[in-house]
């Protein structure tokens, strides 16, 4: 099928969310679980951790790792948001500056300002759209980012949702009274979709649509740890220390092949990494190829990881000639109940 379809079903009885375009799975969103990023809680904070610069906070949910802020000594009582999620013996991460994301405005209660997303290259559409902000809200309380999806929405839609993320700010900022715990819940599946999937022509959230469009073949394919490529495989393998990824040709041994077996990584791995919910050290082991076109596969894997969704930084290469990458851990490891990692 081609073109963008969005899929709104439940997978393994909880809520998901899937997004094909051309008949490839682009996009999934599983079930977040607890202290996931974006939630957030009312904690106390225990005491500082010597020698990791920072501090450990607690509420009836659990434990969080917040970094050392000015201003903040054991026994305050603070609002925090998950910021990653943790991993294994690793606790949660959280900070204190709050922010509200929706689909077309980023509220920061901490910051001030109306700004545009950089995205937003046309001037008298950023000049617009502070205008119909301005108009519409009357009163701006906090710093507010203009999302890209705001290009091509038209006002009403951006107001309301501006005036909707505004008042959840404030029932949250005002929790003085609330019990320690949980304030706000990170979004579902099905919010997640309707907040990042933009500009999809077509939806489809009947019940089953998952098997009528071939979702769970794909969610198959994901529980192995090859991944066939047109010029070789590659595998994707979790342990407790780091991501490995192991690149082969497919047969051809010489550096040409290898190099195309890079390239075709460097392509798809963003996505499989998307999919997969996979964050943290990632190492990258490529196919034998010339050392002097190490850098065209840095700048197809670079090109590739800056259209992602996931904030990825590329490293580097070590001395024995692998990739370094560090992800951010804000996606669910949800093939963690149908896979066992290393």
């Amino acid at each position: 099928m081609k073109g963008k379809i969005a899929l709104l079903d439940y997978f393994d009885g909880k809520e998901a969310a899937a997004l094909l375009i051309d008949g490839e799975l682009h996009d999934f969103f599983a079930e977040p679980g607890p202290n996931a990023p974006g939630s957030i809680f009312k904690v106390k904070v225990k005491h500082q951790i010597k020698g990791s610069g920072g501090i450990f906070v607690e509420s009836p949910d659990g434990d969080f790792f917040l970094h050392k802020t000015k201003g903040i000594t054991a026994g305050d009582v603070i609002l925090v948001q998950v910021s990653s999620y943790g991993d294994r013996e690793k606790l949660p991460r959280v900070t204190t500056k709050l922010l509200f994301k929706s689909r077309y405005v980023i509220v920061t209660p901490f910051n001030e300002g109306l700004n545009i997303a950089k995205n937003i290259q046309d001037n008298e559409r950023r000049i617009q759209l502070k205008q119909l902000v301005v108009e519409g809200l009357n009163h701006i309380p906090y710093g507010m980012i203009m999302r890209s999806s705001c290009a091509s929405a038209n006002k009403s839609e951006i107001i309301r949702d501006c005036k909707n993320t505004i008042m959840t700010a404030q029932n949250v900022l005002s929790a003085e009274d609330k019990q320690m715990g949980l304030i706000h819940r990170a979004p579902s599946p099905h919010q997640l979709a309707w907040r990042e999937w933009i500009d999809i022509p077509a939806l489809d959230k009947t019940s089953g649509t998952f098997a009528y469009h071939g979702v769970l073949e794909f969610i198959d394919e994901l529980k192995h740890s090859k991944v066939i490529l047109n010029n070789g495989n590659y595998y994707i393998e979790p342990t407790k220390a780091f991501v490995a990824i192991d690149v082969n040709t497919a047969g051809d041994i010489s550096f040409a092949a290898g190099l195309k077996a890079n390239l075709a990584m460097a392509k798809d791995l963003p996505r499989q990494l998307r999919l997969r919910g996979l964050g943290g050290q990632i190492v990258v082991d490529p196919a034998p190829m010339l050392r002097q076109d190490r850098k065209i596969v840095e700048n197809a894997l670079k090109s590739a990881l800056s259209k992602d969704t996931v904030e990825t930084n590329f490293v580097g290469w070590t001395a024995m000639g692998l990739i370094e990458l560090q992800r951010a851990r804000v996606r669910p490891n949800w093939l963690m109940r149908y896979v066992t990692f290393r």
